[in-house]
């Protein structure tokens, strides 16, 4: 009797834990999907980071991009690939030039999700700050006085 027991415990924590596992798959898919993920991934890298930073200053093409590195003109544009992907860069086209240019709202959306959360940090040290204060203006207790301590 207890070995069916046994069985039958076993087999549901196998169930659960099996629909752990695919839940916690779904959620880093989606989150992969995310655009913001996508973005802040893309900006992990520094090499993709100095890119961004150089095309911030004007559109530069793949080969003006990759002169200061030493790596490959194709490995340069694999990370443009990559920014493309994330909508940080996007590629034109005029004439012979297909020049990389960098996008601006996907900038904005980092923007309003920082500032969120600096909004947030914000009012709990404000928050804080009146807690310290109020404390600091009470008088400790429990301290020996002087004319106890004689």
């Amino acid at each position: 009797m207890s070995a069916v027991f046994n069985q039958s415990v076993d087999d549901a924590i196998s169930s659960a834990v099996g629909l752990f596992n695919r839940l916690v798959d779904d959620a880093r898919c989606e989150m992969a999907d995310d655009r913001l993920s996508r973005v802040f991934s893309a900006l992990a890298d520094p090499t993709r980071r100095d890119i961004v930073a150089r095309l911030a200053a004007g559109d530069a093409t793949v080969n003006e991009l990759a002169e200061p590195y030493e790596v490959t003109v194709q490995a340069v544009s694999k990370h443009i690939r990559v920014l493309e992907d994330a909508g940080l860069v996007s590629r034109g086209r005029d004439a012979q030039r297909r020049p990389c240019r960098l996008e601006a709202e996907v900038f904005d959306l980092m923007t309003k999700w920082i500032e969120r959360y600096r909004r947030e940090a914000e009012e709990r040290f404000r928050l804080l700050d009146a807690v310290l204060e109020q404390t600091a203006e009470q008088p400790a207790t429990g301290a020996p006085t002087k004319e106890a301590a004689s």
